[in-house]
């Protein structure tokens, strides 16, 4: 079914929302520029948001220290650098995904192992995706080749949330069909019914429904959603990449095989492969994963909090 998000509503005329209405206006006028116009402009972005210091900025830092020990300080801070121009590209690449025709979208995207979703045709799939930089490119680019249902993250402001579900539903994903993130009910039975979606299992959404899991070698809060949903509807596992090529060459999507003897109904061994997978999609362009998330927020007993940021001495606090 839609969802509500989609449905245009007259309330979202009202006058408190004028503003926000004009800045995606804007924002939409600019995704018409050249490719390489708009790379350009997200890198100035990235590197506006990199000159300022921001508690986002910290904990991006703060990640790639933790799961590259091994780099020197220089090297964390130039892939700090280097992902915050990401960053920034991502917002012109939403914009691109939401409202670039299909025709010029496809240009810029490469494929690699459609075949093996071929060969699930009939049965539902768990599309295993992460929260790289490009994410709406990623989904809306395969989408683009294979129906999947879309899925977004309501928050709380009535417009984004409209615009965020049509959006998603722009190049094709899930004829019609998007479903908000906490719908649990109709995401099984979506893929009970043969339907597809993407599933990005690579954040700290808390032990409510997860367990701690080695990421990186750290142990990470890790939802067991993944292999449940599988287990319960059937569905097949199929991970899959989207990163960002070089220069202008646009990005390329790659399909991999399905996950065979999974689940295998021991949580904490699925959540431990599913995270390695994890790792192997950072590691081919670390730069171009989202940072910025709390990937370490919630720790085990007794383990002290990783982002906790120093106290600044009351010296600097007067003078600040």
């Amino acid at each position: 079914m839609k969802s509500k998000a989609t449905q245009f509503k007259w309330s979202l005329l009202h006058p408190r929302h004028w503003l926000l209405w004009l800045a995606f206006g804007l924002w939409r006028l600019i995704t018409a520029l050249p490719y390489s116009i708009l790379l350009l402009l997200g890198k100035g972005l990235g590197l506006l948001v990199h000159s300022f210091p921001s508690r986002r900025k910290t904990i991006a830092l703060r990640n790639i220290q933790l799961c590259f020990p091994e780099l020197t300080d220089q090297e964390h801070r130039d892939m700090l650098r280097a992902n915050l121009i990401n960053v920034g590209m991502a917002v012109m690449e939403v914009g691109m995904a939401w409202w670039w025709s299909k025709k010029r979208f496809s240009k810029l995207l490469q494929f690699e192992g459609l075949e093996h979703l071929e060969v699930l045709e009939g049965r539902g799939v768990m599309l295993l995706g992460i929260h790289y930089t490009t994410l709406e490119i990623g989904c809306a680019g395969i989408s683009s080749v294979f129906q999947m249902d879309g899925m977004y993250r309501a928050h709380g402001n009535p417009v984004y949330d409209f615009l965020q579900a049509r959006g998603r539903l722009h190049q094709g994903i899930g004829n019609g069909v998007v479903f908000e993130r906490r719908d649990v009910r109709g995401t099984m039975k979506a893929l009970k019914g043969g339907r597809s979606m993407w599933y990005g299992p690579d954040q700290d959404y808390g032990l409510g429904q997860g367990l701690f899991a080695p990421f990186f070698g750290i142990q990470a809060a890790t939802v067991y959603a993944t292999a449940r949903f599988a287990q319960k509807t059937g569905a097949a596992v199929v991970p899959f990449s989207h990163i960002r090529l070089p220069g202008t060459q646009g990005y390329k999507i790659t399909v991999h095989p399905a996950l065979e003897n999974f689940p295998t109904g021991d949580d904490l061994v699925d959540a431990t492969r599913i995270n390695k997978i994890i790792e192997e999609f950072v590691l081919l362009k670390p730069e171009q994963y989202l940072w910025v998330h709390r990937r370490f927020k919630n720790r085990p007993e007794g383990e002290a909090d990783l982002y906790q940021m120093p106290r600044r001495k009351r010296s600097e606090r007067k003078g600040s």
